[in-house]
């Protein structure tokens, strides 16, 4: 795998620059030994490694502000940075850039259960955000499995999907507004609470999905919604993704926007989880070859397990349901999850993967798996695809093993092949080589190959204009 595949300069800090940078955070908050930079510099699943002459964490988005304004005078590399769980390597100073970490920024500004939004500072964790909504009796619908650690920050600069974007949307979908820090300092105060404002371009737009490549997330207006009083969670073994696919419009016609998740899962994925991790145990038994993971909710408080137990049973008569079971608890309800979420965890354990994060329409995500499986085992003979995900939006997370006892470094060395042999199925079926991971530095120079030219014209020209020194995250995205 080309992890770095376009050569760039090592940024160097002279030591007299590096003081004026920690005094607008304070010595405390600017952090040069090497063994403390290690969280900031290393990607969670170790595909990248960086490093830094300063990690400067600001408290205030007067200090964010400062950083741009002194870097931007002196064209000093910014790298900034969230909780440090993306995927693509957009997070991490490849090259000596300084790392600007927004964890500080942790503050609830308001919670408006009456208008149904929440101002919160980029630094607050998508888990504090929504507990912040909870005890407004609010719900913040976007869930990722990182929630402990991920910060609303990275997720609306990355554009993060999650499980419940089939009913509520990406982190585009859930930001009205936002406070961003311009490259040269200037801070553009945009944190609108109104679901209308019709005066001119929705500039937030422009920062959400950059990847901190157009300016920096400093705080966002977000959109709450009523919190459910009635969740189902149903697990089915189905017959193959075509069935699962006429199964969700099935459950979708029914519930008329009540389904909050559908998630598809390989019968060999479910397994490996059952047997390496001791607390899941195989919700049906029987030699069933795919599995669905369904959730409604509903603000009827009673009711809903009726209309669960109906989807599988109508399902169950086309024969797209083969078996079925409904949570009878929470914490089975959790069990089931559990099983979804170690997907990824669960993969270093039998062998090792190359792992492509794309979309393609819903109806065509059947057609996607098997033209892929396909295609990748005729690249190579006795590899184990491994295809998951939110199957609502068209999101699969495309995950390819290597054979049985084959050499894992020779087996990655042919990274750059197998994507190219997914994205290849992707385009051809209208789909997206980025779904909600980002692009960041793995993806950066295909992208051409995948992205309109136009819009990459267009994407060029924008970053010449908000960052004319090209200070921010450089190298990332284009």
């Amino acid at each position: 795998m080309n992890l770095q595949s376009k050569p760039e300069a090592e940024r160097k800090l002279a030591p007299e620059l590096l003081k004026r940078f920690a005094a607008i955070v304070g010595e405390k908050y600017a952090i040069t030994d090497r063994p403390a930079q290690t969280p900031y510099l290393v990607e969670m699943r170790d595909l990248y490694r960086g490093h830094t002459p300063v990690v400067l964490r600001p408290g205030s988005v007067e200090e964010v502000a400062a950083i741009l304004k002194l870097a931007n005078e002196t064209r000093t590399a910014i790298v900034p940075q969230g909780g440090n769980t993306g995927l693509v390597g957009g997070q991490i100073p490849h090259h000596g850039e300084v790392v600007l970490s927004l964890t500080r920024l942790d503050k609830v500004r308001e919670v408006d259960p009456i208008s149904n939004t929440m101002t919160v500072e980029a630094g607050v964790t998508l888990q504090r955000a929504r507990e912040a909504a909870e005890q407004a009796d609010r719900l913040y619908p976007q869930l990722l499995p990182s929630e402990g650690t991920c910060t609303i920050g990275g997720n609306l600069s990355t554009n993060a999907g999650g499980v419940a974007a089939l009913a509520h949307g990406i982190a585009r979908s859930h930001a009205l507004g936002l406070e961003v820090v311009l490259a040269d300092g200037r801070v553009l105060n945009d944190l609108n609470k109104l679901k209308k404002n019709n005066t001119g371009y929705d500039l937030k737009n422009l920062f959400i999905g950059a990847e901190g490549t157009l300016g920096i997330i400093t705080a966002a207006v977000l959109r709450l919604v009523p919190r459910p009083r009635s969740i189902e969670t149903g697990w089915a073994a189905v017959p193959s993704p075509q069935a699962a696919v006429e199964l969700l419009t099935l459950a979708e016609e029914r519930t008329a926007g009540g389904v909050t998740s559908f998630e598809l899962m390989l019968r060999s994925g479910v397994e490996a989880v059952v047997n390496f991790d001791s607390a899941s145990r195989m919700p049906v038994d029987g030699p069933y070859p795919w599995f669905v993971l369904i959730e409604l909710s509903s603000q009827a408080r009673s009711g809903l397990r009726d209309v669960l137990e109906d989807i599988l049973a109508q399902g169950n008569e086309k024969g797209l349901v083969l078996d079925a079971t409904i949570a009878d608890s929470v914490q089975q309800a959790k069990s089931f999850w559990r099983i979804r979420e170690m997907f990824g965890e669960v993969q270093r354990h039998i062998g090792a993967s190359i792992k492509h994060d794309v979309s393609v329409p819903v109806a065509a995500v059947p057609a996607f798996i098997a033209e892929a499986n396909a295609a990748v085992t005729k690249l190579i003979p006795g590899v184990r695809p491994l295809p998951f995900g939110h199957v609502g939006d068209g999101n699969i997370h495309y995950n390819v093993t290597q054979p049985e006892g084959a050499d894992k470094q020779k087996f990655l060395a042919r990274w750059d092949e197998v994507n190219a042999t997914v994205f290849a199925v992707v385009k051809k079926l209208g789909g997206s080589i980025s779904a909600e991971h980002g692009v960041g530095v793995m993806k950066r120079d295909i992208l051409p190959e995948y992205k309109d030219p136009v819009a990459l014209e267009l994407m060029r020209a924008l970053k010449r204009t908000l960052d004319p020194n090209g200070i921010l995250n450089p190298g990332k995205v284009l």
